[in-house]
């Protein structure tokens, strides 16, 4: 046998062997992603129950509670009708154009009155705090510990304290030096809650913005000095930028506690207040007077809202963040289609 058909036969059975071999490579392919799924499943399973009963059921049955009402009307001997009643969408409709629609399309606008003016001047002072924290000087570690505090209290405590503050001979009244009925019902109620509620909240944009803020490479801010950018031009071309994910996740964060403020006006101003009635505090009064069925529907209309919110606010701000993952998953899979060219020895 010749050293040419040697190396032949050698040739084929290498080529076999290759063929065999990515053949049964790929036939474990879908076996292992099988695996793997399933591996997932298992381990997910958990968390999705939990989830199931403690989101999910109580969403299903205000939902429920929604169509029914307790207790209402007289049955032919003069009774009251026990029980529930379907009622269909009475609760709704009653909500949108009944008798207590004006005190509904009330408690929305105040809802939404308190989101956007907090939330606002919170993003303001929170940047604000954060730009602060994140320079060093001395004493930093006291300041970032005194601005924890406001957050940290309790919002019952807090609001205690702030009515404390402005109480008709409390500290309020005796800066302005003038007596200010902060507890009535008008506009000093409004704002003494938007002081309120900015003073506990204001630390927590603080907190995420600046672990936004110390991720940004300092050679960036260095190479823009030696650029001429003064501060404004720093702060608007390199900051806002790159803290941007951070600073609308504390945004976003902030506007969905702020559309379920209840404890806060329920405990500063007190109840029955039409200038700081907000929707949460309507459906909490339905409930404790025995008129679930109202209270739930209350309930379901503010989770709808808050949804709407949300997913509106992460479509408009979070639509470029989304394209530009697209983008580089696009880049990545064209880089590792291309072939490989093969350098000859």
């Amino acid at each position: 046998m010749t050293t040419t058909n040697v190396v032949a036969r050698t040739a084929d059975r290498v080529k076999h062997a290759g063929r065999h071999g990515q053949t049964d490579h790929r036939g474990t392919r879908p076996a292992r992603a099988a695996a793997t799924g399933r591996l997932a499943a298992m381990l997910v399973s958990p968390t999705l129950l939990v989830l199931g009963l403690v989101v999910a059921y109580p969403l299903i049955a205000a939902l429920r509670q929604s169509f029914y009402i307790q207790g209402e009307g007289l049955d032919a001997n003069g009774f009251v009708i026990q029980g529930d009643q379907f009622v269909g969408l009475r609760n709704y409709t009653d909500m949108f154009t009944g008798e207590t629609a004006q005190r509904f399309w009330n408690a929305l606008w105040n809802t939404s009155y308190f989101t956007a003016t907090t939330v606002a001047l919170e993003t303001v002072l929170g940047m604000a705090m954060a730009l602060i924290m994140h320079k060093a000087f001395r004493g930093l570690g006291l300041v970032r510990a005194s601005v924890l505090v406001p957050w940290a209290i309790p919002t019952a405590v807090s609001a205690l304290l702030w009515r404390w503050i402005f109480d008709a001979n409390g500290a309020a009244n005796a800066l302005l030096g003038q007596q200010v009925l902060w507890s009535t019902d008008s506009s000093q109620a409004q704002l003494a809650v938007i002081i309120a509620d900015v003073w506990k909240t204001a630390p927590f944009v603080g907190l995420l913005t600046l672990a936004g803020l110390q991720i940004i490479p300092q050679e960036v801010y260095e190479a823009a000095k030696v650029d001429g950018a003064g501060a404004w031009r720093r702060f608007v071309s390199i900051t806002l930028p790159l803290v941007k994910p951070a600073l609308l996740v504390a945004v976003l964060f902030r506007m969905l506690d702020a559309l379920r403020i209840f404890d806060l006006p329920y405990i500063l101003i007190g109840q029955q207040k039409s200038s700081v009635e907000t929707l949460a505090m309507l459906a909490f009064q339905e409930a404790t007077n025995v008129r679930y069925g109202p209270a739930a529907a209350y309930a379901t209309i503010l989770f709808v809202y808050i949804a709407v919110v949300a997913f509106v606010f992460v479509k408009l701000l979070g639509a470029d963040v989304i394209g530009e993952a697209r983008l580089r998953t696009a880049g990545q899979k064209k880089t590792r289609s291309k072939p490989r060219k093969l350098v000859s020895a």
